[in-house]
């Protein structure tokens, strides 16, 4: 089974996301910086599931979100992974899409407009 993994250090916007989400039917799991998300990743792995996207913040203490997805990349090169953020300059884009990020949605997002970039993404 495919789960989405919401990655934000602000438990209201994971809860956002999350609520957002729901109807596209993936289980959901919810880490709060990229070291957390690592460490499920690993965990939905080993238990013989998958990640079906990513949905991630840019700024987050102990793990920033473009480490989190150069790390993400190592052992995964295919799973979409959007960036989630307040970060609209062209640099900071440019470093995700870099490191290997699917795509970029600025905060406040509209809960529709998430939906559709995961549908799209998630296949």
């Amino acid at each position: 089974m495919k789960h989405i993994l919401v990655i934000d250090d602000s438990a209201t916007i994971r809860m956002s996301v999350e609520y957002a989400l729901k109807e596209i039917g993936f289980p959901i799991s919810q880490a709060e910086n990229g070291r957390d998300a690592l460490e499920k990743v690993n965990s939905i792995k080993s238990n013989g599931n998958d990640i079906a996207v990513c949905v991630v913040d840019v700024n987050m203490p102990e793990m920033d979100g473009i480490t989190f997805v150069k790390e993400f990349r190592k052992g995964d090169k295919f799973t979409p992974v959007i960036m989630l953020t307040t970060e609209s300059e062209d640099q900071k884009i440019k470093e995700g899409k870099d490191a290997g990020a699917s795509g970029w949605l600025v905060k406040p997002f509209q809960p529709e407009q998430l939906v559709d970039v995961v549908k799209k993404l998630v296949r």
